[in-house]
């Protein structure tokens, strides 16, 4: 049974949607992993199923803060950093870390979304075109992932397709 206020979130549609009582509230574009779906370790896919939102990290930072293991380094991104810094993993605004519900499929072992360290978070602006080109996470548009922040609270369900 579908909890009534949950996050969902479609592969196929890169999209996240608020849900409440079957109706959507609100609904932002999203990018999911290049590698498609998957819950193994290393796989560099986005986990499917039940999760919950395991915790919200970055209230109080400004729009663009970078984050380096859940922490503020105290960088604002800009695009000259971006070309400074081409190979990192840009994690930027906010960070809503998942924890997967289902044992076997998204928790514990192998396939633990939570140690896998799979978010929902910010990227740069310019990396959001409707493409799934993450590296298993969920990333959004700051200014969305500013206002999905406000509106859930952790411990919130989530469900990936």
């Amino acid at each position: 049974m579908k909890p009534d206020l949950f996050l969902e979130i479609s592969i196929n549609q890169q999209q996240l949607n608020i849900i409440d009582n079957g109706q959507v509230l609100q609904r932002y574009a999203v990018s999911t992993a290049k590698n498609g779906a998957g819950e193994r370790r290393g796989s560099e896919c986005t986990p499917t199923g039940w999760h919950r939102v395991r915790a919200k990290i970055g209230a109080g930072q400004p729009l663009h803060a970078v984050f380096v293991g859940r922490r503020p380094t105290g960088e604002i991104y800009s695009a000259e950093l971006g070309r400074q810094n081409p190979q990192r993993d840009w994690i930027l605004t906010r960070i809503l870390w998942l924890g997967g519900l289902e044992p076997g499929k998204n928790r514990y072992g192998d396939v633990d979304t939570a140690w896998r360290y799979i978010y929902i978070h910010g990227c740069p602006d310019e990396l959001m075109n409707g493409r799934p080109e993450s590296h298993g996470c969920i990333r959004m548009n700051n200014a969305d992932v500013l206002d999905l922040f406000e509106r859930v609270e952790a411990g919130m369900p989530v469900f990936i397709y």
